[in-house]
């Protein structure tokens, strides 16, 4: 008797579930064994990584991890890079280049590249793809390739509980205060004061907040929504509601608020 072409299709069917579920259980396998902690380095030797703090697998392209420093309970994001010089094997002496404070997050895909002091603040959050620099080409010759010349570098500083929007660049020079929002795609350079918002490339102060006067110009949405039930002290640390554990004693102040 023939076995009805639809037994054929169902069987089809659940080898392709079967193969699927198994391929995505394999995949986060991966990421968890690959991800990078204090406890579990993999081949990577930072300065520091603070208790806490998780480099997602596949991390991007690192390289100069001896002179980077990462505080407690930062989330590093898929595809991030982290890179102290331009280049690696380069000897950038006994100060740390990169220091990252307790509480950052970086977002899928962002890139840090520090050539001289790059700092984040504590509990400054990343979005996607968002890229800082110390340094950037020069052009002074114009018989000689932008790609070939040696670039310009300054220093960069983000100040304590910043935002940075999704594809925003931070370019070498950068000294951003406190709590300063800056908006997805806008390319910030020089200083720009505490609590301010900032958009444009490049980018401007849109909005500031003043002691007496509030927000100016005001705001035009409502007051934000309380935290909802059911969510996990876990997820309030990993969106940096709740302040991370101080460092141990001994080491490098990344607490302080910058």
């Amino acid at each position: 008797m023939p076995i009805p072409h639809n037994v054929f299709s169902s069987l089809g069917a659940w080898r392709r579930r079967a193969t699927s579920r198994a391929v995505h259980r394999g995949w986060r396998w991966v990421q968890q064994s690959g991800a990078v902690t204090a406890d579990r380095p993999g081949p990577y030797r930072f300065r520091r990584i603070g208790p806490g703090t998780r480099l997602a697998f596949p991390l991007g392209t690192v390289f100069g991890e001896e002179w980077i420093e990462l505080g407690d309970h930062c989330v590093i994001g898929e595809g991030v890079t982290l890179a102290a010089g331009m280049l690696p094997g380069l000897d950038l002496g006994p100060e740390t280049v990169l220091r990252v404070g307790h509480g950052v997050v970086l977002g899928r895909g962002t890139h840090v590249v520090a050539s001289v002091p790059v700092e984040f603040g504590r509990d400054v959050f990343c979005g996607p793809y968002v890229y800082v620099t110390s340094d950037n080409h020069a052009y002074d010759d114009p018989a000689q390739p932008i790609g070939k010349q040696w670039p310009r570098s300054a220093p960069v500083s983000i100040g304590a509980g910043s935002w940075l929007g999704a594809g925003a660049v931070i370019l070498p020079g950068a000294r951003l205060g406190r709590n300063v929002v800056v908006a997805a795609g806008a390319v910030v350079r020089g200083e720009v004061p505490d609590h301010a918002v900032v958009a444009g490339a490049p980018a401007k102060v849109v909005r500031r907040w003043d002691a007496d006067a509030g927000w100016q110009p005001p705001l035009r949405t409502p007051a934000p929504m309380p935290v909802p039930e059911g969510v996990t002290h876990e997820q309030l640390l990993a969106l940096g509601v709740l302040p991370p554990a101080t460092a141990p004693p001994g080491t490098l102040d990344l607490t302080a608020d910058r």
